[in-house]
Order: structure tokens, then sequence, then C-alpha cells
């Protein structure tokens, strides 16, 4: 009986532990149950690193959205501005950071896809380390030249790159200047000297000054200069036309077909982001993008806003990272 009496006080003992060992579980579970349904997520702030020094193209772009994002997301996205060695250790902070959606990286192409393809030891591989969420925007290039140049369009510039020697300047060895300038040496059979600088600003001034005859700039960089004066725009270098400039032919147009090239910027997280989380993380952007004052803002200055699908994404990187490492193969182009 004393046996009986003691097993009949000990259960509910056992089953008030069961229920609250059951209790603590399900509230465990639960911000994991949010962040899947998407009501909980983000609970701090999120960091947007970024590949370059503030004022760049990639943290202008950053920062043109970034009100907006953090009135979306109901947290402060926050940039952290990470320069150096054309974006690869900001690439390599965001690859090491945990893939919950509280790190990503607005990523451009030079250290997206150029960065693989002139470098002999990369600490990451686009496609394997990253999870792609959406190309976000496009800046076209630019072919400018000082204005003493006596050449007023593409034809006249390769005739003349002919009988005398021209210098042009780039952003960086490996910079999508750099790519430029050697495509055109390649497609019209001419040999000018590059002159790498550091950065676009540096490079344009270089132009300005008389010495570099010629730069394949970012057109947002660029524009101030043109209407001052200051340039001659001679091509754009994508493949189609920009709104700014409506008038002037693409180099593709000028007896070049398929010659294609200018600056992407896109939205990586952490390789093994889960598919909600992308989802969300791509609503939130593309929803952004599609802002009136942000689409007023970016417009004015040349960058096209795109906001891909993440497989679109995805594809884009794999075509790029096959082209440029072809191109660097044919034209020798390392990083030192």
């Amino acid at each position: 009986m004393k046996q009986r009496a003691f097993n009949t006080r000990v259960q509910p003992v056992r089953g008030a532990v069961s229920v609250s060992l059951a209790l603590a579980a399900l509230a465990a579970a639960q911000p994991v149950l949010a962040q899947k349904a998407g009501d909980a997520w983000p609970a701090r702030p999120l960091r947007l690193i970024i590949p370059a020094s503030p004022g760049g193209g990639a943290d202008t772009l950053a920062r043109i959205m970034t009100a907006r994002l953090s009135e979306r997301f109901g947290q402060p996205v926050v940039i952290d501005n990470r320069p150096g060695a054309a974006g690869t250790i900001a690439m390599d902070i965001t690859a090491r950071s945990a893939p919950d959606g509280y790190t990503s990286i607005l990523t451009q192409s030079t250290s997206a896809v150029i960065a693989p393809a002139i470098y002999e030891k990369m600490s990451y591989r686009t496609l394997v380390d990253f999870t792609p969420v959406s190309l976000i925007a496009e800046v076209p290039h630019v072919l400018v030249v000082n204005p003493t140049v006596p050449a007023t369009n593409l034809k006249e510039l390769i005739a003349l790159a002919k009988t005398r020697s021209l210098n042009y300047a780039s952003s960086g060895i490996g910079a999508g200047s750099h790519f430029s300038g050697e495509m055109l040496d390649r497609a019209a059979g001419i040999r000018t000297t590059h002159l790498p600088y550091k950065g676009a600003g540096p490079a344009l001034a270089a132009v300005i000054g008389g010495e570099a005859q010629l730069f394949s700039s970012p057109i947002n960089a660029a524009m101030g200069q043109i209407k001052a004066g200051k340039l001659r725009p001679i091509a754009m270098t994508t493949a189609k036309r920009s709104a700014v400039l409506p008038d002037l032919p693409t180099i593709a147009e000028s007896g070049f077909p398929g010659f294609d090239i200018g600056t992407w910027f896109g939205l990586l997280l952490p390789a093994k982001a889960s598919p909600a989380l992308v989802t969300r993380m791509h609503a939130e952007y593309t929803g952004t993008l599609k802002a009136p004052d942000v689409q007023e803002r970016l417009l004015a200055d040349g960058t096209v806003p795109i906001g891909s699908t993440p497989d679109d994404f995805r594809k884009r990187i794999a075509v790029d990272l096959e082209r440029f490492a072809r191109i660097a193969r044919e034209a020798k182009i390392r990083a030192e």
C-alpha cells in the first residue's frame, strides 16, 4: 500500500515535468517557426557590406536604398564599407558570415566575376560560397576622351590610334575599365597603352589633364564632366544606349557586335541561406527598387534598376565568370 501511495504522489510530478519540458521546447521553437513564417525576422539591425569606400558606386546605390529598406524590414539596415583588394576582402567577410540574413553584400561585378579571373588564389568561389538573391542594378560605361583628341566618334578614334600612341586610363588593374580597353584593342586591331589609377576619379582626372587620352567610365561618374565640356563622349561600351545620352551609339552599333561591358551590382547572401530567407530578401530589395523616388534618383545619373530573380542572377554570374576568365587568359591580365 505504501508503494502504491508513493506512486500516486509521484505521477503528477512526472507529468508536470513533461509539460514543462514540452512548453520549453515549444518556446525555443517559436523564433524558428516565426522566422519561417516571416513575421518575427529580423529581430535586430541588418548589416549590408559594401566592397568599396564611401562615395563609390555600390555605396551610393546602397545609401539610396537603405532608408526604404529599413522601413520595409522594420529594422535599420547598416552599411559596412569594406574596401580593398578589388572587393575580395568584403566578399571573404560575407562568405564567412552566418547564413541567417543578418549579413549580406551588395557586391559588384569587379569582385564577383572579374577578381576570380585575375587572382591566382581566391578565398571564395562566387557560385559556391554565396547564395544569389537579385541583380539589383547596372551602370553603363561610356568611352570618353579629352576634348583635344581629334576624334568625335569611334571610327575616328580607332583611325587615330593606328597613327599615334594613345594612353587609356583605368580604375585599376582588373577593373572593368581595364577589360574594356583590352577588349577594344583586340576587337579593333589597335594597341593603346594602359595607365591604371586608383579609382574612377583619378582616372577621369588623368584624361581631363591630358595624361591619358581615353577612359571607359561609369556613366554616373562622368556625366558632370561631360556636361561641363571637360570630356567628350565617344560611345557606350554596354549593349544598349543610355537614357541620359540617348543619341550616343554603342560600340556594338559602331561595328563591333557583341561588345558589352559595364558594371553591375547584385545582392548575395552567404551560402546555405534558406529558400524562405532568399524569398524575403528578394521581395524587400526588389520592392524598394520599384519605389518611384528610388527609381527617379537612380535613373537620373544613368543607373538602371533591374531587380532580377535569384535564378536569373545566378545564370548571369555563371556567364560572366566564364567570359571574364576567357578575356583574362587571352589578354594575359593578372593581378599584381
